[in-house]
């Protein structure tokens, strides 16, 4: 996501650290090139005059900062600017005192509502909550079967009937009530464009159900017209916020940088996969980061929190400090790692990484492969790779579809990671550790 805009800020940001000072000129040169940048990444004009007013006028006595270089404080001027027009705040969720605290979900047909619905239901159970979905879409065929099928993934339960979508949401949240739900997603109808009838119906529902919060969710791939699509909806429903979908396949980025700034409402949620747990409260400084090339620390660690499984990661931890890392805990760990999501994503969050290594392209078929590989290996040969001779590594290409060559790759890039760990003695620490803790026990015992 924001390729085009990361780039366009890595080329500018580049060319301001070679300078010693900035003069007003070169003020002026690097805010052209940015207000280029974001116009070209599709957002919204006046979101963009705003933002270059606004740096132009803290630049202004840039050199009297002792603590940063000159080009460092522009860029940190502009990272705190990207976090102002994103939002500033991930936003807070409050929950009402008496359940269920109601959610609903407006946005024209395509959006990924019903999708975003499902994803929204699995992060409140995943908090801990008790969600229930509500199916008030009848106007599209298989929507509600489509919701069903999300709700039984999530794990959650699901209520709809084939009669009037604002009397499904009343009966809804009577169901929820009655089944002691904390939370209810109502899931609306759209259209392909804004009218007047859908309009009718989802305020309609919105007053039988009293939502604590009004989302809108809108497909991040539409650009500008995102900003106008909820600028008709907040007319309306009076949005507490905005779900962004498909912000994966966003390269340019103009809708998440201009929904804040002209509606006035903060981006609450962004999905960036296909998947249920592809979702998450949207963080904007997080964002800002990324797009200015400074990596994703936080969310990777939040990922590999809920995708490791602790004792795996002990059991590595352990070999890797013993200096035994086996074929056989390498498997171990690819398994944790492809939870996580595919690999570009993993990669694009790592700080300090090469331009060229972020913008590779990336095959998780190429992880599966190794996979494939190393499950063609006897148990014998994953902990023990030196035994595997000419006619087991021909046995393990068969078995696996790759080539010998392919075989010795893997084997060979093992070996490598094996003495580069071997090189930093994380065994030999260990034993010492083991042998200051054994000595200091002995002195304790002589002095008991």
């Amino acid at each position: 996501m924001f390729e085009s805009l990361s780039d366009r800020f890595d080329g500018i940001f580049t060319r301001l650290r070679s300078r010693g000072r900035l003069n007003e000129a070169d003020v002026d040169e690097v805010l052209r090139e940015i207000r280029v940048a974001l116009l070209e990444a599709d957002v919204n004009f006046i979101v963009v005059r705003e933002m270059v007013k606004r740096i132009k006028e803290r630049t202004v006595g840039i050199e009297l900062s002792l603590a940063l270089s000159p080009a460092q404080q522009v860029i940190k001027i502009v990272h705190e600017e990207l976090i102002n027009i994103l939002g500033g705040q991930t936003l807070k969720l409050t929950f009402a005192s008496r359940p269920p605290t109601v959610i609903l979900l407006a946005g024209l047909q395509g959006s990924g509502k019903t999708t975003a619905a499902g994803k929204l239901a699995r992060w409140f159970k995943q908090q801990g909550r008790n969600p229930m979905l509500v199916g008030a879409d009848l106007q599209r065929p298989a929507a509600v079967e489509q919701l069903r099928v999300l709700a039984g993934q999530a794990g959650v339960t699901m209520f709809s009937e084939p009669t009037d979508p604002v009397d499904v949401a009343q009966r809804g949240l009577e169901e929820a009530q009655r089944l002691g739900k904390d939370v209810l997603i109502v899931d609306t109808a759209g259209r392909l464009t804004i009218d007047a009838e859908m309009m009718d119906q989802v305020r309609q529902i919105s007053d039988k159900t009293s939502p604590h919060y009004t989302f809108l969710v809108i497909d991040a791939m539409i650009g500008q017209d995102a900003v106008t699509t909820a600028e008709a909806f907040h007319q309306t429903l009076n949005l507490d916020g905005v779900i962004l979908t498909k912000l994966d396949g966003d390269a340019r980025g103009g809708a998440a940088l201009s929904v804040k700034e002209v509606v006035g409402r903060p981006i609450a949620f962004a999905s960036t996969g296909e998947k249920l747990a592809d979702f998450d409260l949207f963080h904007p400084d997080r964002m800002a980061s990324r797009i200015l090339g400074m990596g994703d620390v936080l969310t990777l660690i939040e990922r590999a929190e809920e995708a490791y499984d602790k004792d795996v990661a002990e059991k590595a931890a352990t070999a890797l400090q013993e200096g035994r890392f086996t074929l056989e805990d390498f498997l171990e760990q690819m398994q944790q790692v492809k939870k996580m999501g595919p690999l570009s994503g993993i990669i694009g969050m790592m700080p300090g990484l090469p331009k060229e290594l972020k913008q590779a392209n990336i095959d998780d078929r190429e992880l599966a492969r190794v996979e494939a590989i190393i499950r063609s290996m006897t148990l014998e040969e994953r902990r023990e790779p030196s035994i595997i001779n000419g006619s087991r590594r021909l046995r393990i290409a068969n078995g696996s579809g790759a080539t010998t060559s392919e075989v010795n790759l893997v084997l060979k890039q093992f070996n490598e990671m094996q003495r580069m760990m071997s090189s930093m003695g994380l065994g030999r620490v260990l034993q010492k550790k083991k042998a200051k803790s054994s000595k200091s026990n002995k002195k304790k015992n002589k002095r008991r």
